[in-house]
């Protein structure tokens, strides 16, 4: 069950992170709302998943799922240029998480 909170609390890091950017400053207030909202429940499930899974893996886990879908959403948002390298670094990063998940499960 921790790494499906951590999953998704990663996900929400993707969500603040975007909203962050489209605050322009926290001078928008939807987008702002979004952010303090999205931040709050990412970081409480981030917290919830340390109590089972190390802290250097799951932070890492965590930061990986935001980062990465935090540049598909501004790719596909067109905010960002779609290039073959930049889809394999993802491609990489998300392989990396999932190999921690795995490393992980057998320690």
């Amino acid at each position: 069950m921790s790494w499906i909170i951590l999953a998704l609390s990663g996900v929400l890091e993707a969500v603040w992170a975007t909203a962050l950017g489209r605050s322009e400053g926290f001078t928008k207030l939807w987008p702002s709302v979004v952010f303090a909202v999205a931040l709050v429940l990412s970081m409480g499930g981030l917290a919830w998943a340390m109590r089972e899974i190390p802290t250097g893996t799951a932070y890492a886990v965590w930061v990986g799922i935001g980062a990465a879908l935090t540049v598909v959403i501004a790719m596909i948002g067109g905010a960002e240029s779609v290039s073959v390298v930049k889809i394999l670094l993802i491609l990489g990063l998300v392989g990396c998480v999932v190999g921690l998940k795995i490393v992980g499960d057998a320690h």
